[in-house]
């Protein structure tokens, strides 16, 4: 009977028999508070700064896409204000649905006004400063990100801000003289052919690249030259001045 009553009776499940504790970590719920938890406050100021953000946002890329874009109604209303905005931190330099290459080579040239030693004043010939960055890409795997876009992007710059008559146009325009001046008398340095630099002049030399053989289109190659006027060299100008 005590052997039956032994059978009969189901043994309770020991610890070993209840299968394996659970290892998964239990939510934080700190960490995981929900922004409706947070008070009303610190909610406004999280809504404020996503709007402001996503405002920022739209109102780049919209000027960014005027920029480029062909000319419509907002860009002539609104082009100045569309202008001051991009350039020149976002300037871009190709049209969008209007791509347009350039089809003629620029050159841009510096001669300099020097005071000799004798005291009396020579001018010299012109160099061609953009024909030495060229020699000096020629044939280099590695060339230098100054010598290839340097002079170029100056030249545009310069051009960009000033009309016909070589006026500049707002701030941009003195900016772009300045900076053109300091390229040529880095270029040039102080002293050339022996006496100290006084005056620069810059000129470009435009010239159409002839159509291929096959065309039937005629274009006239004949090199067009836009000179500007003098400048006097200040201090500002020199950069060994301006490292004493």
């Amino acid at each position: 009977m005590a052997g039956l009553g032994m059978a009969g009776t189901e043994p309770e499940p020991g610890p070993t028999e209840a299968g394996p504790e659970s290892t998964e970590p239990k939510p934080d719920h700190d960490a995981a508070e929900p922004l409706t938890a947070l008070s009303l406050p610190a909610q406004l100021i999280i809504a404020v700064g996503i709007a402001v953000a996503a405002v920022a946002a739209a109102i780049h890329l919209s000027a960014a896409f005027l920029a480029v874009s062909p000319p419509n109604t907002l860009t002539k209303r609104h082009g100045a204000a569309i202008d001051d905005y991009i350039y020149p931190e976002f300037e871009r330099v190709w049209k969008l649905f209007a791509p347009n290459p350039l089809q003629q080579n620029i050159a841009v040239q510096a001669r300099a006004e020097i005071r000799t030693r004798e005291g009396g004043t020579a001018t010299t010939g012109w160099r061609d400063l953009s024909a030495q960055d060229g020699a000096a890409i020629r044939h280099n795997p590695l060339p230098s990100h100054t010598q290839q876009n340097e002079l170029r992007r100056a030249w545009e710059f310069y051009v960009g801000s000033h009309d016909a008559q070589e006026r500049p146009q707002g701030m941009r325009g003195s900016l772009s003289e300045q900076y053109i001046r300091r390229i040529v008398m880095l270029r040039f340095g102080g002293e050339e052919d022996g006496g100290a630099v006084e005056r620069i002049q810059v000129r470009s030399a435009t010239t159409p690249v002839a159509p291929p053989s096959w065309s039937d289109e005629k274009i006239d190659t004949k090199t067009i030259y836009r000179t500007l006027p003098w400048w006097t060299v200040t201090t500002d100008d020199i950069p060994e001045a301006k490292s004493r």
